[in-house]
């Protein structure tokens, strides 16, 4: 599984985002990156871990938690075409809680991931 990490992407109130992803054509292929991605120690320690991926045109997605947060990065998957690839948003949750400003980091690392990856 090649899976791309980008951590430490955004802070706010002690919470701590990174956003990650890679090729996946199954449900077994996510279960594999996920895996693979909580198979480090600091990334096991994460309070969330939310993902989407479209596979053979259907969305898949889990919020792991942190409701609303699957169908947000399903959407911009959807709007970039990016079929047959996970992408996971995980969190460490700092003691406070961020109201919307969570859902604003989640679009925000999605958007640093398609960026970076150049999708």
């Amino acid at each position: 599984m090649s899976l791309v990490t980008f951590d430490k992407i955004i802070s706010d109130r002690g919470s701590r985002y990174a956003v990650s992803g890679g090729p996946a054509t199954s449900r077994a292929e996510v279960a594999a990156a996920l895996a693979a991605l909580t198979a480090n120690k600091r990334f096991a320690k994460a309070t969330h871990h939310s993902w989407a991926a479209i596979l053979s045109g259907e969305g898949v997605k889990e919020d792991d938690g942190e409701s609303g947060a699957g169908q947000i990065i399903l959407q911009m998957l959807e709007r970039a075409g990016l079929a047959d690839h996970v992408v996971i948003v995980t969190r460490w949750y700092g003691g406070k809680h961020l109201g919307g400003d969570r859902f604003r980091h989640v679009v925000d690392a999605v958007r640093h991931y398609l960026a970076q990856t150049g999708r």
